[in-house]
């Protein structure tokens, strides 16, 4: 019995689940269905996609049905002689109207196909948008974990510099202003520590409400420790300019808004404009009026109905100017979006076409600092250097870490972004981006 115990231990430890290792893409895939901002794009895109249907209806036929049923108490005074009538009388009408020139419903047509396109461009951009606010979040939380970690071995290193300076000082050898020099720079460093772990717990809850689950760090893909840096095609600003130009949804979406202001305009014109429709109604009346008492209608009617507003109180010219003001705030919001996206697609063109450099220059920046440490360390026991000088070389080391960390997963999000505000960001970007993540375990 005992052996039969520890064998469905072992098993049962064996069968234990690990934890559940959370990548790039398995990321973005809860993400598509967990988002509540991107489930609410959803939403207002399926919203917007009945501005079309809206549209439409005012130029295709309505029908109505109207009805009542009353009962009437009347006194009826006919040469001084008085009567009273207590009576029901009831009304019923079927109409059928057809638009036949309706041009404030032909603006409204044309005003909802623009509002359906407004709508499917601002969905688009919000999927594109998540896969950068996964992203953000993904690598904010490597990030930090990266900074604790440089800050745990830069108080390892400043706490095993204090021990030294401590038997120095006690030795005679060492004096109080080193050791109160090492202990300032270990208490920086858990400071640091500490501010690293306070970004990595927002990050991470930020990551959550994205996928929609709860998560540690050590189930998210770390950076590959050496990933090779792709050529930016195509190369020039100028191509990104124009493919943002032709592609940001968001630039698209602006632009839909500008028709939606005008076709506005146009709508709140046609109030000064004649209507004409067709129609035909059924009606069947018993004592509708006290001129039709005891009597019972049944009329059919077929003819055409013209409208032509002639005064307002100025409502129309008041609305049409008010429309054409909001169609200059389209056009000046739109002009502003589209400077405001150029910058941020010349920010992160920079970014990418000096990514490279960059990482090269900081890895050998941490090289230098290595090296420099050592040095610095053997000068001390020599006699050239003191101790101030192994602090300050440290600092440079832990310095260029954590700058050569920034500038990693600064490139690969400039990576993304530059897709985005190019407006041509999609699933083969994402598999890209996933092969700098190493797999865990």
């Amino acid at each position: 019995m005992g052996v039969l115990r520890v064998a469905l231990l072992t098993l049962c430890c064996v069968g234990a689940p690990a934890a559940q290792a959370l990548g790039v893409l398995d990321a973005y895939d809860l993400a598509l269905r967990n988002d509540p901002t991107f489930q609410a794009a959803i939403e207002e895109r399926a919203a917007g996609e009945e501005q079309r249907i809206i549209g439409r209806a005012g130029l295709l036929p309505s029908l109505s049905w109207n009805y009542n049923n009353s009962r009437n108490e009347s006194e009826v005074t006919q040469a001084d002689v008085s009567k009273d009538r207590d009576y029901r009388s009831y009304a019923s009408t079927l109409t059928l109207q057809q638009p036949l020139l309706d041009y404030e419903a032909y603006a409204r047509l044309r005003q909802g196909a623009a509002q359906a396109l407004f709508a499917d461009e601002r969905f688009r951009s919000k999927s594109q948008e998540l896969a950068v606010r996964l992203l953000g979040a993904y690598s904010q939380a490597l990030l930090a974990q990266e900074r604790i970690e440089l800050s745990r071995a830069q108080k390892r290193a400043y706490a095993e510099r204090l021990q030294l300076n401590q038997r120095l000082l006690q030795g005679g050898e060492g004096t109080r202003t080193d050791l109160l020099e090492t202990k300032a720079r270990l208490s920086l460093a858990q400071a640091e520590e500490i501010e690293a772990l306070d970004v990595q717990d927002v990050a991470l809850r930020d990551l959550q409400a994205i996928v929609g689950q709860p998560l540690q760090i050590e189930e998210l893909d770390p950076l590959v420790r050496q990933f090779d840096i792709q050529p930016l095609q195509p190369n020039r600003f100028e191509s990104w300019r124009d493919l943002a130009i032709a592609h940001n949804p968001e630039l698209a979406s602006e632009q839909h808004a500008l028709s939606i202001a005008e076709y506005e305009v146009e709508r709140k014109r046609a109030g000064h404009f004649p209507k004409v429709s067709l129609y035909a109604s059924s009606r069947q009346t018993r004592s509708d009026s006290e001129s039709t008492y005891n009597q019972k209608y049944d009329t059919n009617s077929v003819g055409v109905q013209v409208s032509l507003p002639l005064f307002a109180g100025g409502s129309v010219s008041a609305s049409t100017r008010q429309a054409a003001r909001q169609l200059s705030q389209a056009q000046f919001e739109l002009d502003a979006k589209t400077a405001s996206t150029l910058t941020e697609l010349r920010k992160q063109f920079n970014l990418n076409t000096s990514g490279a450099a960059r990482i090269s220059a900081y890895e050998m920046a941490v090289e230098s600092a290595t090296a420099l440490v050592t040095a610095t360390q053997k000068s001390v026991r020599g006699g050239e250097r003191v101790n101030l000088d192994v602090l300050d070389a440290e600092q440079q080391l832990f310095s260029a870490r954590r700058d050569l960390a920034d500038a990693r997963h600064a490139y690969l999000l400039a990576r993304i972004q530059l897709k985005y505000y190019a407006g041509l960001l999609d699933d083969r970007d994402l598999q890209a981006l996933a092969g700098y993540f190493q797999p865990v375990g």
